[in-house]
């Protein structure tokens, strides 16, 4: 069978499985027109016949030369994972979050030193003549202790960096919630 007698056929079939011709459209130019789908059918069929081919002589050739599945897989991932990396939003996530650990290193670093402050404070303080060297005087009962100024200051740290860490939580104010403008 011939293309044109081929094309005839599928017509036939096709025009009439519809009934009718659509709107503006001849019985021959509608012939003309299943001649040349059938045609590019077939192109495509036989396109998918050489692709199926060229993929068979390919994995042929990589297997010759070792290359395993599982190597591509890790290759597609190393050359996805650098794509990723040079992209700008990576670029920009990683500034961000590298902006955010400096912040958050320096809040723990100014933290320790009002610990380290409050600390050397206390040592400071005579100890009781009970015999031991571990206790405090009574003055410096937990009450007393909390409206001691370095207590206060070392609070006004904590929540100065809280609120600088963690943000603003709904209903607070613009302002930090103490009143210095320092860093911590």
């Amino acid at each position: 069978m011939d293309s044109s007698e081929h094309g005839s056929s599928v017509l036939s079939t096709g025009v009439a499985s519809g009934g009718t011709l659509p709107p503006g459209l001849t019985e021959e130019e509608a012939e003309e027109i299943q001649v040349e789908l059938t045609k590019v059918e077939d192109e495509i069929q036989t396109l998918r016949q050489v692709l199926v081919a060229k993929e068979r002589h390919a994995a042929e050739l990589k297997r010759r030369l070792g290359i395993s599945p599982l190597s591509e897989i890790k290759q597609n991932f190393t050359k996805g994972w650098h794509e990723v990396q040079c992209s700008n939003a990576y670029k920009r996530t990683q500034e961000t979050l590298s902006q955010a650990g400096h912040v958050t290193s320096a809040a723990f670093s100014s933290v320790g030193s009002a610990i380290r402050n409050q600390f050397g404070e206390m040592r400071a303080l005579p100890y009781s003549n009970s015999g031991s060297n571990f206790s405090m005087p009574h003055s410096l009962s937990m009450p007393a202790m909390r409206n001691s100024p370095s207590f206060k200051s070392f609070e006004d740290k904590v929540e100065n960096m809280k609120y600088k860490v963690m943000g603003r939580s709904n209903g607070e104010s613009d302002h930090s919630p103490t009143s210095n403008n320092a860093p911590f």
